[in-house]
């Protein structure tokens, strides 16, 4: 009986302690039992919502985008062209807007932006097949999205206009515009923006420095090369007939440039604002440069040369817009003021091509110069990507790389084309008609 009495008050004395190591033991059973079940799969991702902010902000930028071309553009290229040829420049544009407006919905916005192919997208969005009004692409609907990209679209093929003004026939140029924006625009496009090689291989193009700018550029050089020089050059003279519509077009073009790059921010938040800050710093910087430049090379500063060095500005930093701060959109806006007026001046005197406008000399150069200096500049707390001065130097030869890609395609297809289409339509006015003016002889029209 001792000893019983004994055992009981040495339990009783170890009560506790036992008591803690069997819940010790219990719960370190649950964590093992917990630990080797299978793990639950995570919850899927909620759904894309609409955003009314950003929805409105992108109908706002498709309108800003679309005033660029008309009247935008269309002024800026009919103000420098002469008095006889000003209605065919505008004729071009507006029929431009029209065709690839058509040509879009049918097949090119689905092979830029749909599909995961290296090089090209596919039809399955063709006729805007699949797309509703609830279709959203992130958090606007896909109609917005779709109509967003048709204005740089649009806006691309009209920049070439520049090039071969006063001398394509009508018929050569709709159908030169179609076939290029299914052939060399689309693919350019889905290479940069839409999951093909140049996106995947980390190429900076926040909003059309390749796509848009070299694109339409090195397309303008080739087509002044294949034409040939307009009849006249060099003796007769080809002065601007109306700056006054050059610089309203131009001051069109800057104030929808906020829709093209801030727009391209696909959405209205920090990164918008600091795309329309940088434009607005590099086309005030480039603006200046150009006028000082002129200014000190000729004696007198002109409204034609600011207002082409704005242009400047806009295209150098339309790839950065989204990828640097304003100090360095100053540098590239800078850069592009002197880069720009040598290539519309001394390389298109020196080398002899005939870029009526220079559509080769701001928008090629411009933005060769702006995708370069993008992998120089760009800040990793803005963009997600840093340049060249935080350290990443690589990025700047995979700008090159994505700049020398988009050259060599654009000049071969580009030159292609106008070859195929010359052998059967035929590529230039005649004479008579290009001395008399294509307002008249293609339009039946005349400016009084």
């Amino acid at each position: 009986m001792t000893r019983f009495n004994s055992l009981k008050a040495t339990a009783a004395r170890h009560a506790p302690a036992i008591a803690a190591a069997a819940t010790v033991i219990f719960y370190a059973g649950q964590v093992l039992a917990q630990a080797a079940a299978p793990t639950p799969p995570a919850p899927p991702a909620p759904p894309p919502k609409l955003d009314s902010g950003d929805t409105a902000w992108m109908l706002t930028s498709t309108a800003l985008v679309l005033l660029m071309t008309i009247p935008g553009l269309a002024l800026f290229y009919g103000g420098m062209v002469r008095k006889k040829n000003v209605l065919s420049v505008l004729m071009q544009c507006f029929a431009i807007t029209c065709l690839v407006t058509v040509l879009w919905m049918i097949a090119a916005y689905s092979l830029a932006f749909n599909g995961d192919g290296a090089y090209i997208g596919n039809l399955a969005k063709a006729f805007l097949k699949g797309i509703g009004k609830d279709t959203l692409n992130g958090t606007i609907p896909e109609t917005v999205f779709m109509c967003f990209q048709m204005t740089f679209a649009i806006i691309t093929p009209a920049l070439i206009v520049g090039a071969f003004a006063d001398r394509m026939k009508f018929s050569a140029m709709l159908w030169f515009m179609g076939l290029w924006l299914l052939l060399v625009y689309a693919p350019i496009a889905h290479w940069v923006w839409g999951g093909g090689f140049l996106m995947k291989a980390g190429v900076l193009d926040f909003a059309g420095g390749t796509v848009v700018h070299i694109n339409a550029g090195v397309a303008g050089l080739v087509c002044a090369l294949v034409l040939g020089k307009r009849i006249g050059l060099g003796s007769e003279n080809f002065a601007p007939h109306n700056l006054v519509l050059t610089v309203i077009g131009a001051s069109l073009l800057w104030v929808g440039w906020f829709g093209f790059n801030a727009g391209s921010a696909v959405a209205s938040n920090g990164s918008a604002g600091m795309a329309m800050a940088v434009t607005q710093i590099a086309t005030a910087a480039a603006a200046l440069t150009w006028m000082f430049v002129e200014w000190a090379l000729r004696g007198k500063p002109s409204a034609l040369g600011i207002a082409s060095g704005a242009v400047a500005g806009l295209v150098a930093i339309t790839p950065a817009s989204g990828f640097v701060g304003p100090t360095g959109s100053l540098a590239i806006g800078i850069a592009a003021g002197i880069g720009c007026y040598w290539g519309a001046t001394w390389l298109k005197r020196t080398c002899g091509y005939d870029d009526s406008l220079d559509a080769f000399g701001v928008h090629a150069v411009g933005g060769i110069i702006g995708a370069l200096l993008t992998g120089v500049f760009a800040v990793k707390a803005i963009g997600g990507t840093a340049g060249v001065l935080e350290g990443n130097g690589h990025q700047l030869i995979t700008q090159g790389y994505g700049v020398l890609c988009t050259i060599v395609y654009d000049a071969i297809a580009t030159f292609i084309i106008l070859k195929v289409i010359d052998v059967i339509i035929g590529l230039r006015v005649d004479a008579d008609t290009e001395r008399e003016g294509l307002d008249i002889n293609l339009h039946g029209e005349t400016v009084p």
